[in-house]
């Protein structure tokens, strides 16, 4: 699951939202499986209303489908969706550095850096976990929630359309390590002002990692 803070201050609507989310992503539940008010219930100790709410709300952002004496369900996800996904990944993230400028302190960019090191160090031992989460981090460094506000809450909403763990895909370590070098190549962009082109190498790395799970799905 993404990082995404701190859980203290979450509604239990919320909660149970990022509990299901959870299961989707790690693969625990798969496309077409169902899931059930009373399981989250007992997993989270909450009642019902919540869960229904957090539901719904899944459903209108196409986790699940809610199915008339069936219930929700997990949505399986298309390759016209990862097409457009990724196409919108890249248009927002590039637009999340156009208008978020501000947010390039010397004390971010060192952040990204140290972010990059420790995708580097990972990718060596074969860590593809702790590759992951680090990927996660540099995102969420170079869309700053406060800087591009609206631009970071889209983005948000479209993370787990293309996950590899709802894919049921492990990225290669030739795609991480191409994926690793985008990264830098933007992080050296930011690093000399050049915000511009910054973004447009963001548009063209969410291209790419859609064009990956693309061909990955085509030859399953």
């Amino acid at each position: 699951m993404r990082p995404t803070g701190d859980t203290d201050f979450l509604t239990k609507t919320e909660l149970a939202k990022r509990h299901i989310q959870t299961l989707v992503l790690s693969g625990i539940y798969k496309p077409g499986d169902r899931i059930t008010t009373k399981e989250v219930s007992r997993a989270l100790g909450v009642s019902d209303t919540p869960i229904r709410e957090a539901v719904q709300s899944l459903a209108s952002e196409g986790w699940l489908d809610v199915q008339q004496h069936i219930g929700a369900v997990v949505q399986g996800v298309t390759a016209e969706q990862i097409r457009e996904v990724s196409r919108l990944r890249g248009s927002v993230g590039a637009l999340a550095i156009e208008v978020g400028t501000a947010a390039f302190t010397e004390s971010r960019l060192t952040a990204i850096d140290e972010v990059l090191a420790d995708m580097g160090k990972a990718l060596e031992r074969d860590d593809f976990d702790t590759f992951g989460l680090k990927n996660y981090e540099f995102h969420d460094l170079i869309c700053d929630k406060d800087h591009a506000p609206w631009c970071r809450r889209f983005l948000d909403s479209l993370y787990g359309h293309m996950s590899p763990g709802r894919l049921g895909i492990t990225p290669t370590k030739k795609r991480m390590t191409a994926a690793l070098q985008e990264h830098q190549n933007i992080q050296d962009k930011l690093r000399v002002g050049d915000f511009k082109e910054a973004a447009r190498l963001v548009d063209i790395h969410e291209r790419n990692a859609g064009d990956f799970f693309l061909a990955i799905l085509s030859e399953d």
